[in-house]
């Protein structure tokens, strides 16, 4: 059965930023597909949140609170999933962010911590993860999936956001270049997200004129729903995209350009 090569039975997934919002999404959808999650993020009442729904849907769950700004704790939270599960073949690389801001009002140092933050974390995750990877034993698709979470803003240009749309476009790049290192023992690929109604969007979600505009300019005429994605790196991280590797899956209503705009002034 075609619907067969969505499920992840026996496998093992890390999620960064894995306490709300897409990365508990991606948490919920892994376990409902068989899988069992490790999960990273700072807040601890979040992801026990989280594990609880796991749990529920009868998969098992390791909690790690932790700062992935830290790079030292990815080694320890490999460790500690491969020590919990015996395994692991998939990673999402989820945590990110970035509040826009003028481009004279960016420094330098916020500059670097939005590369930090959205591409160095992703990289040295993957790199703590890769060995790990390839001594499960897999089936012949192959060896294991990591999914990049990168976002529309990484190839759409608006003011306000030179820091995080870099990092972003960073990230879509290096998933292809990761994607020929790990061929084709495993696959890297990303989802390009768009508008999605999570927390990182309350000031739009609360405000109904910049809902309804960013609404009014999202070709499908609605914001993203966590599941949206979620759906789409259940694809990227099961055998139903054995045959994809390198590619930004874009998940964004259609948008071509900024949906909203930060009404920032002429320099």
């Amino acid at each position: 059965m075609l619907l067969d090569r969505f499920r992840l039975d026996g496998r093992v997934a890390v999620i960064t930023g894995a306490g709300r919002g897409i990365g508990a999404g991606c948490a919920l959808a892994f376990a409902e597909a068989g899988a069992d999650v490790a999960i990273i993020a700072r807040t601890e009442e979040q992801l026990e949140a989280v594990a609880a729904d796991v749990r529920a849907l009868g998969r098992r769950a390791l909690v790690f609170p932790a700062d992935v700004n830290d790079l030292d704790v990815l080694d320890r939270f490999v460790d500690a999933t491969v020590a919990e599960f015996g395994r692991l073949d998939i990673v999402v690389n989820n945590v990110g962010g970035s509040m826009p801001t003028a481009l004279l009002d960016t420094s330098v140092k916020m500059f670097e911590q939005a590369f930090h933050f959205n591409v160095t974390t992703a990289f040295a995750l993957s790199k703590a993860a890769i060995p790990r990877m390839l001594k499960t034993p897999t089936p012949e698709t192959g060896g294991g999936s990591i999914v990049n979470i990168s976002s529309v803003m990484g190839r759409v240009r608006e003011r306000g956001f030179v820091a995080y749309g870099t990092a972003k476009a960073a990230l879509a790049h290096m998933t292809r270049l990761m994607a020929a290192d790990c061929a084709p023992r495993i696959r890297v690929n990303a989802i390009g997200v768009g508008s999605v109604a999570t927390s990182a969007l309350e000031m739009v979600l609360t405000n109904d004129d910049l809902r309804n505009e960013m609404v009014d300019g999202t070709p499908l005429a609605r914001l993203g729903e966590v599941d949206d994605i979620a759906i789409g790196a259940l694809y990227l991280a099961s055998d139903a995209s054995s045959f994809v590797t390198g590619k930004v899956l874009e998940i964004d209503g259609g948008l071509e350009g900024a949906n909203l705009d930060l009404r920032l002034p002429d320099l």
